[in-house]
């Protein structure tokens, strides 16, 4: 019973020795609370904690901001202290947007400010390498734009600058005069590029209709450089230099890379990267703390061979007088390799890949198959030649009435007998030279990114005269050099290729449609050599391959087209086409140049 007053005693002596023993004072409440506040987001809170609110405010908040921080996970892993002095060790992992992050270990100093811990001012209290008036930046690095390649590896479109050129219709200069200097320079200096031609008294009448900088042109190149060079200092005249993709050489199928850098500019872009940057009051990226490169993009790559699309350019132009043209597709790819017609041509659009024309008898290398097909004859087959025929109530005739008699249909095909294909092709079922052509690609549409094309047409033949005309490429049957040229090309191939421009860009093709027969494109091929060894096409001087191709003269009221459609063994099928270019041998010298120029060793 006595033993409580003893235990109360003890206990009133414990209470008033604790009251007696010093309580200890830490720091590390004061760095949790600060750290935590960081962890929050809350600058203000956190800054209260320091011995300089203001200038720790505007560290915090300007780090915070500029690392577009969506978290940061702190931790104070260690502190030491001393009487009025403590040392921590802190965690800051920031999470960054796009699931980046940047860790690091940092220390922050404390001190008792009257009897009241407070987290020292230091910058290194974010970051151990920050300095007076510095901060953290999440910053990008902006990847280079990739380039677009032709076949054969040629730099075709990269990176580069423009200028354009505008005129300050507001800065008192006399605008005629401006008007005309600046019309003065462009004209002088666009040489053969793409480069508009400027008239002067209707660029002045614009620039006095507009209000402030009118935009003249968009230069590029070393002519846009000259340009730029010249008119910079002339009064009223403003010049700024722009990046964009630049074309290495502005005359290579202009209308067609037009196209393609509209389809490819998103896929030129690469992978920005990203760094941590030390930052100054200014803005001044002064060091990098953690950096991650950009990734280039790929090159995209087009189909058209630089080579070719020179040498196919300078063979039209040996007869710029016309609409001249000529299409060049890889057979066993159908890789589009050259797009190349005149300026007149080019006064009808795309006519080499869209103009629809009479085929004439290139037309014959698809009665021929169906021939073969239907009607059993090989190229050892006799048939009629005379310079004459009638064919139903139709009379027919040969080029200059020349006649072979009865012959092969091997040599009928050499030296293009309109009689003999007009008599077989009225012994076709309707539907039946449709169905060929198709096989070999007349006929089919193409929808290839990049390019707007047209095969050609050829109508069911329903009707007994209208089998007989298309027979020999007459009448309704109508095709593009691009048609003729996939034509060629399934001779070559066995099959047509779906032709293509831009690597990764899928053509849709509007029907499947069964190859020809195998050994009806085996024969057909011995009888487009024949056409280059002892036929129409004889005389070729190229010696790179041997050629199989087949010629045409399309009659029309007051002339004739000339025509020669075939492939060389090296994997190169061809359409060449001289609108009103008369006898066939026209055709056959643009295409023996064509190839003579593509088969030149590279200069060095």
């Amino acid at each position: 019973m006595r033993a409580l007053p003893v235990v109360a005693a003890v206990t009133i002596l414990a209470t008033v020795a604790s009251s007696c023993t010093p309580k200890p004072d830490f720091a590390d409440p004061t760095v949790t609370e600060f750290v935590e506040a960081i962890e929050q987001g809350d600058v203000d809170k956190a800054a209260s904690l320091t011995d300089n609110p203001d200038l720790a405010k505007d560290l915090i908040g300007r780090t915070i901001s500029g690392m577009q921080a969506e978290g940061v996970d702190a931790a104070v892993t260690s502190v030491t202290n001393q009487d009025t002095l403590a040392t921590a060790n802190v965690h800051l992992d920031w999470k960054l947007p796009r699931e980046r992050a940047f860790a690091y270990d940092s220390t922050v100093t404390l001190t008792k400010v009257k009897n009241e811990w407070k987290v020292r001012f230091l910058p290194t209290i974010i970051h151990p390498t920050l300095g007076n008036n510095q901060h953290l930046e999440l910053r990008p690095i902006e990847a280079k734009k990739s380039r677009v390649v032709s076949a054969d590896g040629a730099d075709v479109l990269q990176p580069g600058s423009v200028y354009r050129i505008l005129v300050n219709t507001s800065s008192g200069e006399n605008l005629t005069g401006t008007a005309a200097r600046v019309a003065t320079v462009v004209n002088a200096n666009k040489g053969q590029s793409s480069i508009p031609e400027l008239n002067s008294a209707d660029l002045a009448r614009k620039l006095a209709d507009h209000q402030g900088n009118y935009s003249v042109a968009v230069v590029g190149g070393p002519e846009g450089r000259a340009i730029a060079d010249e008119l910079r200092g002339v009064p009223g005249v403003v010049i700024n230099e722009e990046a964009a993709m630049v074309r290495t050489d502005p005359t290579f199928a202009p209308e067609i890379m037009s196209r393609v850098e509209k389809i490819v500019a998103d896929e030129l872009e690469g992978a920005n990267g990203w760094q941590i940057a030390v930052v100054n009051q200014n803005g001044t990226a002064i060091e990098s703390l953690e950096r991650h490169e950009p990734q280039l993009a790929p090159a995209v790559r087009v189909s058209l061979d630089h080579k070719m699309q020179q040498a196919a350019q300078e063979a039209v132009d040996l007869r710029k007088d016309k609409k001249t043209m000529l299409v060049a597709v890889r057979p066993s790819t159908g890789e589009i390799l050259a797009v190349a017609q005149t300026r007149e041509a080019d006064k009808d659009g795309d006519p080499a890949l869209m103009g629809m024309y009479p085929p004439g008898s290139t037309f014959k290398m698809i009665t021929a198959s169906a021939g073969m097909a239907h009607q059993g004859v090989t190229p050892g087959s006799t048939v009629p030649c005379p310079g004459t025929m009638e064919v139903g109530p139709r009379i027919v005739t040969n080029y200059n009435t020349f006649s072979r008699g009865n012959t092969s249909l091997d040599d009928a095909f050499a030296q293009s007998c309109n009689t003999t294909f007009a008599d077989m092709s009225s012994r076709l079922a309707p539907g039946e030279l449709q169905n060929m052509a198709k096989s070999f690609g007349l006929g089919i549409d193409y929808n290839i990114p990049g390019l707007d094309t047209i095969t050609g047409s050829v109508p069911h033949g329903d009707e007994f005269m209208q089998r007989v005309d298309e027979g020999y490429g007459q009448g309704l049957d109508l095709a593009s050099p691009f048609g003729m040229a996939l034509v060629a090309a399934t001779a070559a191939a066995g099959k047509t290729p779906v032709p293509n421009l831009i690597s990764g860009h899928r053509t849709e093709v509007s029907e499947d449609v069964p190859a020809p027969d195998p050994m009806v494109v085996e024969n057909l091929r011995g009888m487009m050599r024949s056409v280059v060894t002892s036929g129409t096409a004889r005389g070729m001087s190229q010696t790179g391959g041997e050629i199989y191709a087949k010629t045409g003269e399309a009659e029309f009221s007051g002339g004739s087209h000339a025509w020669f459609a075939g492939y060389r063994s090296d994997d190169i099928a061809f359409a060449t086409l001289i609108v009103g270019g008369g006898g066939s041998e026209t055709s056959v010298a643009v295409t023996d140049h064509f190839f003579k120029k593509i088969d030149e060793p590279a200069k060095p």
